[in-house]
């Protein structure tokens, strides 16, 4: 079974994240998702809308996603790789290059953005 792993803080979920979803589960059998919790997002400086108990329900409710996992740390991804045997790793490619270092333990794919949607077009245009 290849397993495929990505994090993200999926607040005011949208199509842009539904996309990377469906995009990271077709790289695999098993798509893992790591959801930063409220502290992490902090210390980001992410200020986030939906609490974290409710993005976990919300991304637990997609039918790509077969785990929900929380992060907390820069740290952990090698960690969660090893611990859950993962094949790929997948980010959005406004991360590229940063995961680099960890094609020493799976591959490293970046997927392309959903083009003219993200949570802070979403909060700017709330905000007017």
């Amino acid at each position: 079974m290849k397993k495929v792993l990505t994090y993200g803080t999926f607040d005011m979920f949208h199509i842009g994240h539904l996309n990377l979803l469906k995009r990271a589960k077709a790289l695999g059998d098993y798509l893992i998702v790591g959801i930063s919790n409220d502290e992490f997002n902090e210390i980001k400086g992410k200020k986030t809308v939906i609490p974290f108990n409710e993005r976990k329900e919300i991304v637990s409710a997609i039918r790509y996603v077969d785990m929900v996992i929380e992060e907390y740390s820069w740290e952990q991804k090698i960690k969660d790789i090893k611990k859950y045997n993962i094949d790929v790793f997948v980010m959005g490619d406004d991360w590229k290059g940063k995961f680099d270092f960890l094609k020493e333990y799976c591959e490293v794919i970046y997927l392309p953005r959903t083009k003219d949607i993200s949570t802070t077009l979403i909060k700017n245009c709330l905000k007017g």
